[in-house]
């Protein structure tokens, strides 16, 4: 089982522990990770994975636990060392398929949709970056979505998590490119995120609301398969250099970049518009309903309010002119669009 410290000692992980007894399974329990897992706590975990002689990883938790569960999972049968796998280029066929554990994802937050997904966001130790670890056996092989695994998830973190599943639908729709089938799922994502996201951060214990935003939440992840964008390389970057929470992260970020893809967004933004429902469906009523929706669910409205600084726009812009995840934005973006961006999004500026 890989999970993080704060789910090692609640009861679901003991309740866990106790249905896989009742089947004659002893499994091990590697919770020694971080919000952004590192390359150094994977290569722990798999060191854990081989000495107990496991065949498996059920990974039970947020998008942390999730991905440092796959990643344990496809590095334990490999020789080679993570780095090499890093989703660029034809990376992936570097890996033994074969020798790749199978994953049973557990998720607990409704936000990254790391359960449906074929990749790992891992922070390097030594250089800081997170780097995105790809291979298509890194799927799991079966998913336990029960929304009453996260009626206890605090506000503020329902409130994180919901809208980094609203930032992967809408990047992804927003993303260049033709993907129809990518497109229908991430509208009906942000149609869910709309109606049930409020709803969930108002009553944590509204089990329609939390059902509705664990589907979104996989519809996000389902969608981003035809790219991200922008607000996703900025919180890679900013995640990698201050350790703050992924979904949080994108949802201060997310309108600067909105602003600045504008020209190449507003038709969609109108189709957008019309699946919300909004009287005018234009780019102005889309972006003041995302706006309102992010003050309902109290996230801050600049960078500065979680403690991130002017003075790393310099790094923070390289780091993310690097990420694979730049390429899908919609409009071209430079190092010194990245920068100004950044900027914007640590003064508040819209």
């Amino acid at each position: 089982i890989v999970t993080d410290p704060g789910l090692a000692g609640l009861p679901m992980l003991a309740q866990l522990q106790a249905l896989l007894a009742d089947e004659k399974l002893d499994p091990g329990l590697f919770a020694d990770l971080q919000s952004n897992p590192k390359d150094t706590e994977v290569a722990a975990g798999v060191g854990a994975f081989r000495a107990g002689g496991h065949d498996g990883v059920i990974a039970f938790g947020g998008g942390s636990a999730l991905d440092a569960g796959k990643a344990i999972a496809s590095q334990a049968g490999q020789s080679r060392p993570l780095s090499d796998f890093e989703d660029v280029g034809d990376n992936w066929r570097r890996a033994d398929a074969a020798a790749i554990a199978p994953v049973v994802a557990v998720p607990t937050t409704a936000g990254t949709g790391s359960e449906v997904g074929r990749a790992a966001v891992i922070t390097e130790n030594d250089s800081g970056i997170k780097r995105i670890i790809f291979h298509p056996g890194m799927m799991p092989r079966a998913v336990v979505a029960d929304p009453e695994l996260s009626v206890g998830l605090p506000p503020n973190l329902t409130a994180a998590t919901g809208m980094d599943a609203l930032t992967h639908s809408l990047e992804a729709f927003c993303a260049p490119g033709f993907h129809p089938l990518a497109d229908g799922v991430a509208l009906e994502g942000l149609r869910l995120c709309a109606e049930w996201l409020p709803k969930a951060y108002a009553d944590g214990a509204d089990i329609a609301a939390r059902t509705y935003m664990l589907v979104a939440a996989s519809m996000g992840a389902t969608a981003f398969q035809k790219g991200l964008g922008a607000v996703h390389s900025i919180s890679h970057a900013v995640g990698a250099l201050y350790g703050t929470h992924h979904g949080l992260t994108n949802a201060i970020v997310l309108p600067y970049v909105l602003q600045f893809n504008r020209p190449e967004i507003e038709q969609k933004f109108t189709r957008l518009g019309r699946t919300l429902g909004l009287p005018d469906p234009a780019y102005d009523s889309v972006f003041d309903w995302i706006v309102t929706l992010r003050r309902t669910v109290g996230i801050p409205h600049g960078l500065r309010e979680i403690a991130v600084e002017a003075a790393d726009s310099d790094r923070v812009a390289r780091l993310a002119y690097d990420d694979p995840t730049r390429p899908g934005n919609p409009r071209k973006v430079e190092i010194s669009d990245l920068k100004k961006i950044f900027l914007n999004a640590v003064e508040g500026r819209l």
